[in-house]
């Protein structure tokens, strides 16, 4: 029998969005001047204008690039790049796990695309993106939330290319740098990296998208949600807070929360140590403990956000399928009903695993809690007790 950790993680948050909130964060901390306002007051639209510029700021957006809250989350900012922007030539898109596979079904199925390829990968691995040509426009995921795979690097992006290039990163936003002379609309949500509330996205959009957005109207519907337009030319104001929507001002102060905090520490630069440190812990334990295989096998494609791992070894292949799914259900709600760990389980579509996020909102002690008591739960599952 394995004895029962005696240290559990303070703050027992392990779920990949919404994240966990920043060290020391408190409802009672959160600005609640703007409740209760218009969004469109001078002050409501002061306080979305700010979490805009913070977003810049932090990530080191460029000048010349516009920042703009969207919603319906990181789908939403998403979708209306593709239904705005797809169409006026030949697009590519790749996929390597779920919500990569969603985009191509939005890009067959809904704008069905005329002049159109796809890339896929299963889960863990990534396709060649050498093969896209660079007059296609590309709709990519940065960061697979759901399968813990990355982009290695740009160097598949031509500077200056014809086509634009759109680019998913939503979990890799303030944990990776982005190549922002390479990209034209990069959308993410609140509520991944930095631990905010669900249903509001950014989108993000360079001077070549602008002027795509300017010069060209798809064939099909737009709904209000996705017009960026003005007349012919871009809705700017969009860009300055004033939203397509009603969007929540309290979600907006959390999400400032957040920013404040990142800044405090040291920004981007600070997020993205956290997270590589997180990440690290997490992968040497994986790579030392024999049961378990991280999902993607090249070093070179790895998250440092939400890992992924599987199971493996005797006892594990003894399994059937059925109880193969069932072992990091029956770990996860385990560590979940002694307040260890909450929502680590894999994501529901991919293979069978576990899935410990790292991101920078995330402390390192934390994980270091955490990761004896998925031992101990396995010891116990194995032996019949759990």
């Amino acid at each position: 029998m394995t004895d029962q950790p005696a240290l559990k993680p303070e703050r027992p948050f392990f779920s990949s969005g919404p994240t966990a909130k920043p060290p020391g964060w408190a409802a009672e901390k959160l600005d609640t001047k703007s409740l209760g306002r218009s969004h469109r007051s001078k002050y409501g639209k002061s306080r979305l204008k700010y979490a805009i510029d913070l977003s810049r700021e932090l990530l080191g957006v460029p000048d010349d690039y516009l920042v703009g809250i969207m919603p319906a989350s990181d789908t939403g900012a998403l979708e209306c790049a593709m239904w705005t922007m797809l169409g006026a030539g030949p697009a590519t898109v790749a996929a390597w796990e779920s919500f990569g596979n969603i985009w191509i079904q939005d890009a067959v199925k809904q704008l069905k695309l005329a002049d159109l390829n796809t890339l896929t990968a299963d889960y863990g691995e990534i396709p060649d993106l050498t093969q896209i040509p660079q007059d296609h426009d590309v709709v990519f995921t940065w960061n697979g939330t759901t399968s813990g795979a990355k982009i290695p690097n740009t160097d598949w992006l031509a500077p200056g290319r014809k086509g634009l290039a759109i680019n998913d990163a939503t979990s890799a936003v303030f944990a990776m740098e982005m190549d922002w002379a390479k990209l034209d609309a990069t959308t993410f949500s609140w509520q991944k990296v930095m631990g905010g509330e669900a249903q509001h996205g950014m989108l993000i959009l360079s001077p070549k998208a602008v002027e795509r957005i300017e010069s060209y109207d798809p064939s099909w519907p737009l709904p209000k949600l996705f017009r960026l337009k003005k007349g012919d030319k871009l809705n700017t104001a969009i860009f300055e807070g004033a939203t397509i929507n009603t969007p929540s001002l309290l979600a907006t102060e959390d999400y400032i929360f957040a920013l404040e905090w990142a800044k405090s520490i040291g920004g981007r630069s600070a997020m993205i140590e956290r997270a590589n440190a997180n990440a690290k812990i997490v992968t040497d334990w994986i790579e030392a403990t024999p049961w378990l295989r991280n999902m993607v096998a090249d070093p070179a494609l790895r998250t440092n956000t939400g890992v992924c791992m599987i199971f493996q070894g005797d006892w594990y292949e003894t399994l059937s399928e059925e109880d193969k799914a069932a072992v990091p259900k029956k770990i996860a709600g385990k560590l979940e009903e002694l307040d260890v760990g909450y929502d680590f389980n894999g994501y529901r579509d991919a293979p069978p695993g576990l899935r410990i996020w790292c991101g920078g909102s995330v402390e390192q002690e934390d994980i270091e809690r955490l990761l004896p008591w998925i031992e101990w739960a396995y010891a116990e599952l194995k032996d019949g007790r759990l």
